[in-house]
C-alpha cells in the first residue's frame, strides 16, 4: 500500500532510491575526574579534536565543484571560522583545569552555557547561531568519542541513496552531494534553511520539515520524492515508478535544451537585449561562466583574498588575481565589488570574536573598509591597475550614506593620483558603482545616482533589513519575502533612479537568479542581471520568451498591492 508524506518543497527535481536512515545525533556524554597528572594530557586531546574537526571541514570544503555557488563554501568557512573562536578553543580548556573534569564533559558545560546565552539574546541574527553552535560542537563530541569518525563518515556508501535524517549540517550536505546521493529528506528546516540553500546550490532534489520521516520510512525501502511538491512517496507500484522515471527523462531533456541557448543572446521578443551576468569568487569559477555564456562578471566577491590566511593579499597579488580573470573573460567586463569584511567573516588569524555583539549591523563592508584607509586603499589601487588590461567596474558594498559615498570617492580619487605620480596607467575612466542592500540606499539612489556609473541591488540583504529577519532562521525565515510590498517598492525606487540619471541598474541577489521572479523585475524595467552561472540558461529562455512590453503593466498592478496572496497570485499568472 502506497504511503504518502508531505513536506515543505525546497529543491526541484525527482529522485527515486533506497531509503538510508542518518543518526547525527549528539553522544551521550558522561563526567569523570582526572587526576592532576592528566590535566594536561587532557587539554592536548580536546585540542587535537578542534584541530581535526576544522580539518575536517576543511577537506570537505575543498571537494565543492567549482561550479558551485559561494554560499556552499561560506557555510562550511562560518563552521570553521567557529573553531578558531575562543568559546570553542580557549574556554573548554578552562574548565578542563579548574574542575578537573574530561574534555567530552567541558564542553557539554560550554554548549550549554552558550545556548542558554544565545537563546535569552533579543537580536535574531545571533539566535540564529545557535544550531551552528550545536553543530560544530557535535562534530567535537563525535571525534572525542572516535578519532575515526571523520573517516567513517566518508566511506559510508551513500550513492543513489536518499537520506532520510532529522537535519543535516552544511559539511554533512556538501560530503554526500560527493558521494552522489538521489536527494534527500529532513525533519526540520524551512525553505531558507542551511539545508534548503545547499540542496538548490548543489542541484539535490530535497523535501524539508517532514515530521516523523524517520519513523514513517524504512531502512533500504525504496520510496520517491518530488523535491517540486514536497511530497514523498513509498510504496510506488512499479507503473508509478515508471511515471516518475519519465518525469526525470523530461526533466533531463528539458536541461540538455537550456544548454543550446549558451551561445545565444538574451533578447526579447520585442527586441529588448539584456545583460546576464555571473556571481564569481574564484578563478576556477570561469568554468561556470564560460558554460552558462555570461555577458560578463556582474560581481566578483574578493573576500578569499583576505579571509583565511595568515595575511591579506598585498597590492601585487591582487593585481595578479584580477588580471587572471580579466584575461579569461576576453573583453567581457569585470565588476569588482571591493571588500565585504565583518559580520561573519574576518581574516585576522588571530582573531578570537565574537566579531561584535551585532554582526549584521556592525563594522561590515564599507564602514569596515573606512575604518582601514590603508587596506581599502592597497584594494583600490590594485583594482585601477589592473583596470588598464580590460573593462572593469568597481562596486561599493552596503554604502548608506551620501557621506560614506563621498569618502570613499575621495580615497579612490588619492588612489588614483598616487597612481599617475607613479606613472601607471589605469582607465581614466573606470565605472565606479554602490550596492544597495539597506533600505536607506533605496531610499537615497537618486542621490547616489548622480555621482556614480552605476547601482547595483544585493536583494539578499536588502529583503533581510527591510523585514528584519534573517533568512537561514527557521523560526522566522518564512516572512522572508523578495514579493513584500516594502521590498518591491524599493526596487522599483531603485530602478526609478537609474532610470532618471540615465545610468544602468543591476540586480546580483537570488532574486535575479529565481526564475519566478524574472518576468516581474523585466516588467518593472531591470535590464542587468547577475547571479550564479548555474541559473543563468533559465533566466535567458524566459527572457526570450517574454515581451517587457505585454509586462509592464502587469508589474506595476503588483507593485500596487498589498494582499501577500494577491501578490502571489499575479506573479503567477505573469508566469503562465
Amino acid at each position: 500500500m502506497a504511503l504518502i508524506i508531505s513536506g515543505i518543497d525546497v529543491s526541484k527535481g525527482i529522485a527515486i532510491g533506497n531509503v538510508h536512515l542518518l543518526n547525527r545525533g549528539a553522544p551521550e556524554v558522561f563526567e569523570h575526574k582526572l587526576k592532576k597528572d592528566e590535566i594536561e594530557s587532557e587539554v592536548e586531546r580536546f585540542q587535537k579534536a578542534v584541530d581535526e574537526a576544522s580539518n575536517h571541514l576543511r577537506g570537505i570544503r575543498d571537494t565543492i565543484p567549482k561550479d558551485t555557488s559561494t554560499d556552499v563554501a561560506a557555510f562550511i568557512d562560518s563552521h570553521i571560522l567557529m573553531l578558531k573562536d575562543s568559546m570553542l578553543r580557549k574556554v573548554p580548556v578552562g574548565i578542563i583545569r579548574k574542575q578537573r573534569c574530561n574534555a567530552e564533559w567541558a564542553l557539554k558545560i560550554q554548549h550549554d552555557k552558550l545556548i542558554s546565552t544565545f537563546e535569552q539574546m533579543e537580536d535574531d541574527y545571533l539566535r540564529t547561531r545557535v544550531n551552528d553552535v550545536g553543530h560544530v560542537i557535535n562534530l567535537i563530541q563525535q571525534i572525542l568519542k572516535d578519532r575515526q569518525y571523520a573517516v567513517q563518515i566518508d566511506a559510508q556508501p551513500l550513492k543513489g541513496r536518499i537520506i532520510v535524517a532529522d537535519d543535516l549540517t552544511p559539511a554533512d550536505t556538501v560530503l554526500m552531494q560527493t558521494q552522489s546521493i538521489a536527494g534527500f529528506i529532513t525533519e526540520l528546516g524551512g525553505p531558507l534553511s542551511h539545508t534548503a540553500i545547499l540542496a538548490r546550490s548543489l542541484g539535490i532534489p530535497a523535501v524539508v520539515g517532514v515530521q516523523g520521516a524517520r519513523s514513517l520510512l524504512r531502512q533500504e525501502e525504496r520510496i520517491i520524492i518530488d523535491g517540486s511538491s514536497g511530497m514523498v512517496l513509498a510504496g510506488a507500484d512499479q507503473k508509478t515508478i515508471q511515471s516518475y522515471r519519465m518525469r526525470q527523462r523530461k526533466e533531463k531533456e528539458a536541461r540538455r535544451k537550456l544548454r543550446a541557448l549558451r551561445d545565444v543572446s538574451a533578447r526579447t521578443r520585442d527586441g529588448r537585449r539584456i545583460s546576464l551576468q555571473a556571481n564569481i569568487e574564484l578563478a576556477e569559477d570561469m568554468i561556470a561562466l564560460r558554460q552558462s555564456g555570461a555577458d560578463g562578471v556582474g560581481l566578483y566577491r574578493t573576500e578569499f583574498l583576505y579571509i583565511d590566511r595568515e595575511e591579506p593579499a598585498d597590492e601585487a597579488e591582487q593585481l595578479n588575481a584580477y588580471r587572471t580573470i580579466i584575461r579569461a573573460l576576453k573583453g567581457k567586463p569585470l565588476t569588482i565589488r571591493t571588500l565585504d569584511l565583518g559580520a561573519e567573516k574576518e581574516f585576522d588569524p588571530h582573531f578570537q570574536g565574537p566579531l561584535t555583539q551585532n554582526p549584521a549591523l556592525g563594522l561590515r563592508a564599507i564602514r569596515r573598509s573606512l575604518k582601514d584607509i590603508d587596506l581599502f586603499k592597497q584594494q583600490l589601487r590594485a583594482i585601477l591597475r589592473a583596470s588598464s588590461y580590460g573593462p572593469v567596474r568597481i562596486l561599493l558594498p552596503m554604502v548608506t550614506s551620501h557621506a560614506e559615498l563621498v569618502q570613499s570617492l575621495s580615497i579612490l580619487g588619492q588612489a588614483k593620483q598616487e597612481l599617475e605620480s607613479e606613472q601607471r596607467s589605469y582607465d581614466q575612466n573606470i565605472p565606479i558603482g554602490a550596492m544597495i542592500e539597506v533600505p536607506a540606499a533605496a531610499l537615497s539612489a537618486h542621490i547616489f545616482a548622480k555621482q556614480l556609473s552605476f547601482l547595483s541591488i544585493g536583494t539578499n540583504d536588502l529583503i533581510q533589513y527591510t523585514l528584519a529577519i534573517d533568512r537561514i532562521d527557521d523560526q522566522v525565515n518564512y516572512l522572508y519575502d523578495p514579493l513584500h510590498p516594502s521590498v518591491l517598492k524599493l526596487v522599483d525606487l531603485t530602478l526609478r533612479a537609474g532610470r532618471h540619471a540615465k545610468i544602468p541598474v543591476a540586480m546580483c541577489g537570488e532574486m535575479a537568479g529565481d526564475p519566478r521572479y524574472t518576468r516581474l523585475l523585466l516588467g518593472l524595467g531591470l535590464q542587468e542581471f547577475s547571479t550564479h552561472p548555474s541559473n543563468l540558461l533559465e533566466i535567458k529562455q524566459i527572457v526570450n520568451r517574454s515581451r517587457i512590453s505585454e509586462l509592464e503593466k502587469p508589474a506595476r498592478r503588483i507593485l500596487n498591492t498589498t494582499l501577500p496572496a494577491r501578490i502571489t497570485s499575479l506573479v503567477d499568472s505573469l508566469n503562465d
